[in-house]
């Protein structure tokens, strides 16, 4: 096994690897070998497949930069839901009309979801990645930041070429090892890969019946309430007490409709017992959105709320919606990785807990600007303004 070593000079532009990432990239895989074999895989299929795998520099860079948490809400949806993509993915509803229609009856997830999700996961397959994806889940495996997940793919794949589900040489996808039209990573292709077309192969590259029947699969395992959507825009009276903007917050929508929210037409949201949650991704100056458990299924497939809400509005729009009600504000501040990590720091040292001093624009660190906001009787939107960020000190 070619042995590589993981530099303790190594550096990304917006966060430094720590020097804790330094490993022994030949010992790692050694000890995933040993775990592959106590979890069944047999020494032929991990020999052949760790053989072939390289530390990837540009995984563990691409890693500390994903758009979903250092891209502004504001860009990362104009970017996602762009013109064209909704009319491609129209044009594909009417092609793919009669299977799509075939996978709701049986999963219950609607056509226009699966598209969204596709559109977004691959451009509608126009692009699969083009990183041979054992590499990719090794390079993550040996780093610290999430270790035993990307063990967990690592292994996963493994076993995919082990059941001969998959040529090797065809396992190439993304960065952090997601694979096909719909962005599988391994283990779940393992569990909800399903062959539609009937010819014996869960062929996700190529069988455009088995990428849709597989991604609505996986959906409904994810727990999709079939009858209701991701969530909606809306629009909130003007007296609002933005602390129920959190995602803690979660009231029956019959308690929104009491608190005067209301649809982007004027119309009091429906009377229902439905959970709903008041997300401001981009302040309380930007469109507010009611979401429902749905959202939380979409969270399910990627765990950024910016991902979950652009899948939901692009859904939306190729179902025939138009664009969002209320504009996105065109001069939110665009934080460097630097910055947030200077703003969880402040955070921190006034005593509102941010978590780790990551560089990441998490949930942590929102209900941390929330708190602060609270307390010197700013708007709690949770949102790093302008004015937040003059009063700690960051520009």
């Amino acid at each position: 096994m070619k042995k590589q070593l993981l530099a303790a000079t190594l550096t990304i532009t917006l966060l430094p690897i720590p020097a804790s990432a330094t490993v022994d990239f030949d010992n790692c895989l050694d000890g995933i070998r040993d775990r592959a074999l106590e979890e069944g895989v047999s020494p032929g299929t991990a020999d052949r497949v760790l053989a072939r795998v390289e530390f990837l520099d540009r995984v563990i860079e691409l890693d500390r930069r994903q758009p979903e948490f250092t891209t502004p809400f504001t860009d990362y949806l104009e970017r996602s839901v762009t013109k064209q993509r909704v009319e491609r993915g129209r044009e594909l509803l009417r092609t793919h009309r009669a299977l799509l229609q075939r996978v709701q009856r049986r999963t219950g997830v609607p056509s226009a979801y699966l598209l969204a999700f596709w559109g977004l996961e691959t451009n509608y397959g126009s692009y699969f990645g083009g990183t041979f994806v054992p590499s990719a889940l090794a390079t993550l495996a040996c780093d610290p930041r999430r270790s035993e997940f990307f063990t967990d793919e690592l292994i996963a794949a493994l076993r995919i070429v082990q059941d001969d589900a998959l040529p090797l040489d065809s396992m190439q996808g993304s960065w952090a090892g997601a694979m096909g039209h719909v962005q599988f990573m391994p283990s779940v292709f393992l569990r909800h890969a399903v062959d539609a077309d009937g010819d014996g192969r869960r062929d996700l590259w190529n069988s455009i019946p088995d990428a849709m029947l597989s991604a609505a699969s996986f959906l409904k395992e994810l727990g999709w309430e079939t009858g209701y959507r991701w969530g909606r825009e809306v629009l909130l009276p003007g007296d609002l007490d933005f602390a129920v903007a959190e995602p803690s917050q979660r009231r029956p929508l019959a308690d929104w409709r009491r608190l005067g929210v209301t649809d982007v037409a004027g119309q009091p949201v429906a009377d229902l017992e439905l959970p709903a949650t008041l997300l401001l991704p981009a302040g309380h100056r930007g469109p507010a959105f009611l979401v429902y458990p749905n959202f939380d299924v979409i969270l399910g497939w990627n765990r950024s709320e910016y991902y979950a809400l652009a899948v939901g509005h692009l859904a939306d729009r190729i179902g025939g919606a138009g664009p969002l009600h209320t504009p996105l504000p065109s001069d939110a501040p665009r934080l460097s990785r630097d910055e947030v990590m200077r703003l969880q720091a402040a955070l921190n040292a006034r005593g509102f807990d941010s978590g780790e001093v990551d560089g990441i624009l998490g949930p942590a660190t929102r209900d941390a600007i929330r708190g602060y906001q609270l307390s010197r009787g700013l708007i709690p939107d949770g949102f790093p303004d302008r004015t937040l960020l003059a009063r700690l000190d960051i520009r």
